[in-house]
């Protein structure tokens, strides 16, 4: 497919050039060919898109969702993590199934596509539910495989032959829009000895990590009591740092902890609207970056955002850490994101050589009119719902708000079948048994 979009400002997250006005995208089947203000010249095209009105920028990246929780949304709100994890979200999670998974990624999707998130990094269970479903759906992800058993099923092993598996069959699938890397959920919730034979994995094979990190006041106390280590101390001498390491939250960092992620080079995902619904504080999002940590945005899980939104996540993230640019901000969900997931120089930026992930956004709204500065509209006057045409390694997967390929309706109904059947076995907010 040839696509050329003309007549368009463009955002491109290009530090060297970060805006372009009234300019043109050319798309050869999943790549930028060019990126310019005149045609170079004579082309073939298949598909051509008048971009008057609307602005084009890269497609904005999660770098942190459990995507079957969409089926939890809205449940045990008003709760600490730990109380919500630990004696509603768990409990709930053991009673699914692997074709809940599916149906519950389906419409995470969905919601993440209209509101312009082009990829995604995941972290749950029973993965191939969540890795059919971006097959399916035309998405890009980074799906995180756990090879230690989830604390629902009671005995703590490190099934390496299936976690292999996962990833001989899985990585670089779906025209290369899904890459793997290894799931420890946390250093405070398996052993250490455990900790150690998952990273070691890692490294083996060579996989990055997606963890929680710090994520709450009660974690920086529990592990040193518990481990007699700091959580960044027990994950540095675990290994978990020896690889790309992906580290969710990061809320309550000292800067002697900070300064050992800026060394060993973690990726922080930044979850501000998930870290506030559950009281777990604000992260020091500012000082990771004067020490040149990479710091992403992610949604969190549908459970406990409650949506999957990232606009709202560059609104909030702007109004929370005043001083941080409009540029930066939209650096954090698109290139940053892609050097977080392993995937700096592929995409997160329109540019030449890059892979094709863009989204249209119409500025013909009222809120977001005039437009006195662009990377400002963005951030602070967009919304998921101004998306106008996603773009995902050359494919158009939806344009007038209107998706391509994808069964939106049925999407929603099956959902909503598999959240009756679960919540149906519910007695005062709790599963009965």
């Amino acid at each position: 497919m040839r696509i050329l979009i003309e007549n368009i400002d463009i955002i491109t997250s290009d530090s060297e050039n970060p805006i372009i006005k009234n300019g043109m995208i050319y798309i050869e089947d999943d790549t930028i060919k060019f990126v310019c203000t005149e045609i170079p010249y004579m082309l073939e095209v298949d598909r051509l898109i008048d971009g008057r009105g609307k602005v084009a920028m890269p497609g904005l990246i999660n770098t942190h969702s459990h995507s079957p929780m969409t089926l939890l949304r809205n449940y045990a709100g008003d709760r600490a993590l730990e109380d919500w994890l630990f004696n509603y979200i768990i409990p709930i999670e053991a009673h699914l199934e692997p074709e809940d998974i599916y149906h519950g990624s389906m419409l995470a999707i969905c919601e993440m596509l209209k509101s312009g998130t082009t990829c995604f990094a995941d972290m749950y269970f029973m993965m191939d539910g969540i890795a059919r479903a971006v097959t399916e759906t035309g998405i890009r992800a980074n799906i995180a495989i756990g090879p230690i058993s989830h604390p629902s099923s009671g005995e703590e092993i490190v099934d390496e032959p299936a976690t292999l598996d996962f990833i001989k069959r899985w990585n670089g699938r779906a025209d290369g829009r899904i890459t793997n890397f290894i799931e420890i959920h946390s250093v405070y919730l398996y052993k250490e000895e455990n900790i150690r034979r998952a990273a070691a994995f890692a490294l083996k094979h060579g996989l990055g990590i997606h963890m929680h990190l710090l994520e709450t006041q009660y974690e920086m106390t529990h592990t040193p009591e518990v481990c007699g280590v700091d959580s960044v101390e027990l994950a540095l001498r675990s290994g978990m740092f020896d690889v790309p390491n992906l580290a969710a939250h990061c809320v309550h960092m000292t800067d002697a902890q900070m300064d050992v992620l800026s060394t060993k080079h973690v990726s922080v995902a930044h979850n501000i609207t998930s870290n506030l619904k559950l009281a777990s504080g604000i992260a020091r999002v500012a000082e990771m970056q004067r020490r040149g940590i990479n710091v992403s945005l992610g949604t969190d899980g549908a459970a406990s955002n409650n949506n999957l939104n990232m606009f709202e996540e560059m609104h909030l993230a702007a109004l929370i850490h005043n001083g941080t640019k409009c540029g930066e901000i939209i650096r954090m969900a698109t290139v940053n994101g892609a050097k977080a997931l392993g995937l700096e120089g592929v995409v997160g930026v329109i540019k030449p050589g890059f892979k094709a992930d863009i989204i249209l956004l119409d500025l013909q709204k009222p809120h977001l009119q005039p437009i006195n500065d662009l990377e400002a509209d963005i951030v602070y006057s967009a919304q998921g719902s101004d998306v106008d045409t996603v773009i995902v390694n050359g494919e158009i997967l939806m344009h007038n708000r209107e998706f391509t390929a994808i069964d939106e309706k049925g999407i929603m109904e099956r959902a909503l079948r598999v959240s009756e059947r679960l919540f149906g076995e519910m007695q005062d907010g709790r599963l009965k048994g």
